[in-house]
């Protein structure tokens, strides 16, 4: 389960490899619980999210989905209020990308300010199209708002692979280095906004991505 830790300006939410950090409710309770803790700091504060092994995040749980399908449209509201609360936040977040981020583990991580991406392994990938499922409104409008056009279109249409290259190449992530070096990288970028970490810069992300915003707390008709 996730757990978080500090380095001093910085928390560090350390995603744990079991299950490929799906999005279960329990999984996500932690996360939430995580960012109530860092939200409620005061003075200059920054938030890591930082996988380890194989995965960032596959994001969707198929599994527990298959087995609660009665409860769809609260399991995509609750995620769609998690990107939403991880874009508006006040605080800088950095995702460090260590290994596979797809689906809604991608687009979570498009929520964040700064993504920085292994360079030799892991890929950000939206595969909806080779699953055959379509975008919820909210988290296309998510992923439009942090991607340019192109790079939208074929990310969603094609469900490409990005390897950290690639990614950096179509500014899908604003950094990459080596695997030992990612945890120091993604913190020292953070650190060094820590101290923009305040209530206006909550309102300026308001402003700046209000569709956006509106269409991830809006309820779904899953």
């Amino acid at each position: 389960m996730p757990k978080l830790d500090r380095d001093g300006d910085v928390y560090v939410l350390h995603l744990t490899p079991d299950d490929e950090n799906r999005f279960r409710p329990d999984w996500l309770g932690e996360v939430e619980a995580a960012l109530d803790e860092v939200e409620a700091a005061s003075g200059p504060c920054a938030l890591v999210t930082a996988g380890s092994g194989k995965f960032w995040s596959t994001g969707l749980d198929v599994d527990w989905l298959g087995a609660n399908l009665d409860q769809t449209a609260a399991y995509l509201e609750r995620i769609g209020l998690l990107f939403a609360r991880t874009l508006a936040s006040p605080v800088v977040s950095v995702a460090a990308l260590n290994g596979h981020a797809f689906g809604l583990g991608a687009m979570w991580a498009l929520a964040h300010d700064f993504r920085v991406m292994r360079a030799d392994r892991g890929y950000f990938c939206l595969p909806e199209v080779d699953l055959g499922l379509n975008f919820e409104p909210g988290f296309a409008a998510l992923i439009r708002s942090r991607l340019t056009p192109t790079v939208a279109h074929e990310a969603m249409t094609t469900g490409r692979r990005y390897g950290g290259a690639d990614a950096l190449a179509a500014s899908i992530v604003d950094q990459t280095t080596t695997a030992d070096d990612l945890p120091a990288a993604a913190v020292a970028k953070a650190g060094d906004l820590a101290a923009k970490t305040k209530p206006v810069r909550g309102q300026i992300k308001e402003m700046l991505y209000a569709e956006v915003l509106e269409a991830l707390r809006k309820p779904t008709t899953a």
